[in-house]
């Protein structure tokens, strides 16, 4: 008895060019674009204007300029101290609260000694101490997962929830300015980063954080341990390497990285610091990291990106009168595109023929 083939099966690709994979992602942003025109539409707004409204938002004068590196700083900062981790498989979804912790390992510094170094020395004490923070905190979850296999995953989570509760705690405790108000008080200008063409100088780390990711990770002998590790555990301990020192390793480099983010924003940014510091940038820069394909240069064009509608969007509101839940909404159809289109380059449809038949 004949049966027939399914009408639509799915087949991996073995073999893609990197010109397909950008033909993909264009349609799939020119299609998302077209989602929301249909959206703009139904709230009576222009479609044309309103993307002219995000894209000069964004881009068009020197402040919106700096406001949307501003938004792009941490997020790409967060992407690339990820990547490593996400390259051995080991799903490191704590950056928020890595991110949280090299704030208050900043911000130590900032609040008791501001006044008793050199500025220069000051800050590069913060800096160090927010990466040590941040890998401190990273250290946790990896030491039980090489020793215990416990699942990275969900403690990583939870260490967020925990981490901004220390913050929070600090606000009303230790760290609060006037009784009653739980805020930390601004920073003394000791503690805070200078600006470099009118943005605080983080933007020139992450630049520097960029070349030294993708040196790190395709050029270097921890790079190439993290990626055979990555693909396979047992190939990882076949060729003798100590699996347990690469975990906790790679995930402590990723924690400080978060860890540094964290003083950027405390020292650069926000000049304080508060329980919701990490902003939701160690759960976008997935994002990021997931359509970068981990690599750190894809990554400064993907977080522009998503910086750029950030910023973008929240111009519709003010010119054009848009509710900000509309902006969100857009943003989130080109995001969910964008994530879609990864697997119709990972996988494709065969649609039977009407002649094709299985004996």
């Amino acid at each position: 008895m004949d049966e027939k083939m399914p009408l639509i099966r799915i087949e991996r690709r073995q073999d893609i060019s990197k010109t397909s994979v950008w033909m993909i992602r264009i349609m799939a942003f020119v299609l998302a674009l077209v989602i929301g025109s249909i959206i703009f539409m139904i709230c009576d707004v222009s479609p044309i204007e309103a993307y002219k409204t995000i894209v000069i938002g964004a881009f068009g004068k020197a402040t919106g300029i700096r406001q949307t590196v501003k938004i792009m700083v941490p997020l790409l900062g967060t992407a690339l101290a990820l990547a490593p981790c996400f390259k051995m498989k080991y799903w490191n979804i704590g950056a928020e609260g890595q991110i949280t912790m090299g704030a208050v390992g900043a911000a130590f510094f900032a609040i008791n000694f501001y006044d008793k170094m050199p500025r220069s020395i000051l800050l590069i004490t913060m800096g160090l101490s927010g990466m040590l923070f941040g890998a401190l905190w990273s250290f946790i979850p990896s030491f039980f997962k090489a020793k215990y296999n416990t699942n990275e995953t969900l403690f990583t989570l939870m260490l967020n929830y925990i981490a901004i509760g220390i913050v929070a705690w600090l606000q009303g405790g230790p760290w609060e300015g006037k009784q009653g108000s739980q805020i930390v008080p601004n920073f003394n200008k000791a503690a805070v980063l200078p600006k470099v063409w009118g943005l605080h100088c983080g933007w020139i780390i992450v630049i520097l954080l960029v070349v030294f990711m993708y040196i790190y990770l395709n050029y270097t002998k921890h790079g190439y341990e993290i990626a055979v590790l990555g693909d396979s555990e047992n190939t990882a301990r076949y060729a003798g390497m100590d699996v347990f020192k690469v975990i906790v390793r790679t995930a402590m480099i990723s924690g400080a990285i978060s860890g540094l983010v964290g003083f950027m924003l405390a020292s650069g940014q926000n000049q304080t610091i508060y329980a919701d510091i990490a902003a939701n940038n160690g759960f976008t820069a997935i994002t990021v990291a997931w359509l970068s394909q981990l690599d750190p240069f894809a990554m400064v064009l993907i977080s522009l990106l998503l910086a750029g509608l950030s910023k973008g969007s929240s111009s519709l509101k003010t010119a054009m009168g848009v509710p900000g839940s509309i902006s969100n909404i857009i943003t989130g159809i080109i995001l969910l595109c964008l994530l879609g289109c990864e697997f119709f380059i990972n996988y494709r449809l065969i649609i039977r023929k009407k002649e094709e038949h299985h004996d």
